[in-house]
C-alpha cells in the first residue's frame, strides 16, 4: 500500500452536512434517489414543476430527520429556473432528473412535442446545471450527475425526440466535465435501462413487452429502482473523486449484448 494512501471508507458516502439538488423528485427515478441520499443523511432542495406534488417525498424525508426545501420550477423556462435556484445560499450535490417522454411515431411528431421534451430534457437540464454549478463555485466545487438513458446509445423507434435529448445530455455531461473541472465540479452521468416508472407504465402493462425485454437483459430481470441509489451515491460521493465526464450504465447488461 502507498504512503500516506486511505482504504476507502463508508464514510466517503455520508452525505451529512451536504445539501443535495434533485429535479423532478416528486415520483419515479427522482424520488427514490431523494430517499436514498436522505437515508445517507443528506439534506435536500427537491424541484417539481408543482411544489404540492413534493410533499409525499418530503414528508418520507423528514421522517429520516433530513431537512428539505421545496420548490416549484419549470424547468423550460431558464428565467425561472435562474430566478429560483439563485436564491439557494449552497448546493454541494445536483442531481438533474427532471425529464419527460411521450412515445410517437415520427412521422407525426409535431413542433410542440418536439418543443416539450427537448426544452424540459436537454434545455432545462443545461441551465438547471449552469445555475447549480454557479452555487458549487462559490463554495469550491461540488459534483453533478445527470440522467442519461439507454436511448442515449442506441435507437428506439416512436422515441426520436427523447433519444435526442438523452443523446444531448452525453454531450452536456462530457462538455461541462471537462470546462468545470478547475473549478472543483465534477459532471457525471447514469444512463438506467429498463425501470417502471410511471413514464414507462404503459410499456410494462403488455406482459409480452415485458418478457421481451427481459429476454435480452443478460441479469435476466428488468431494473429495479434502488438499484440506480448505489451509482449515484458513488457519482456524487469523494469515493469517485477522480472521475468526472464519464456516463455509468446502468442496465442488467443490456448494452452489452448489443
Amino acid at each position: 500500500m502507498l504512503e500516506g494512501a486511505q482504504m476507502p471508507s463508508d464514510t466517503k458516502f455520508c452525505f451529512s452536512g451536504k445539501r443535495v439538488l434533485i429535479t423532478g423528485a416528486s415520483r419515479g427515478i427522482g424520488r427514490t434517489l431523494a430517499i436514498g441520499f436522505g437515508q445517507s443523511g443528506a439534506d435536500l432542495i427537491l424541484t417539481a414543476r408543482e411544489a404540492a406534488a413534493l410533499e409525499p417525498t418530503a414528508e418520507t424525508l423528514r421522517g429520516l430527520g433530513c431537512a428539505v426545501e421545496c420548490l416549484a420550477v419549470d424547468q423550460r423556462d431558464a428565467g425561472q429556473v435562474r430566478e429560483r435556484l439563485s436564491d439557494l445560499q449552497r448546493i454541494d450535490v445536483l442531481i438533474n432528473n427532471a425529464g419527460v417522454e411521450e412515445v410517437r411515431p415520427t412521422f407525426d411528431v409535431d413542433e410542440a412535442l418536439w418543443d416539450k421534451i427537448l426544452d424540459t430534457n436537454l434545455k432545462g437540464a443545461f441551465f438547471v446545471a449552469q445555475a447549480a454549478a454557479a452555487r458549487m463555485a462559490a463554495h469550491g466545487g461540488g459534483a453533478i450527475v445527470n440522467l442519461a438513458s439507454l436511448t442515449s446509445f442506441v435507437g428506439v423507434p416512436t422515441a426520436v425526440p427523447y433519444g435526442a435529448s438523452k443523446s444531448g445530455i452525453l454531450g452536456l455531461t462530457h462538455g461541462l466535465a471537462a470546462e468545470w473541472a478547475p473549478q472543483g465540479i465534477r459532471v457525471n452521468a447514469i444512463a438506467p435501462g429498463y425501470f417502471e416508472t410511471e413514464m414507462t407504465s404503459q410499456f410494462y402493462a403488455d406482459p409480452e413487452w415485458v418478457a421481451a425485454m427481459t429476454a435480452k437483459v443478460p441479469m435476466g430481470r428488468l431494473g429495479r429502482l434502488e438499484d440506480l441509489i448505489g451509482a449515484t451515491l458513488f457519482l456524487a460521493s469523494e469515493s469517485s473523486a477522480y472521475i468526472t465526464g464519464q456516463c455509468l450504465v446502468i442496465d442488467g447488461g443490456y448494452l452489452s449484448t448489443i
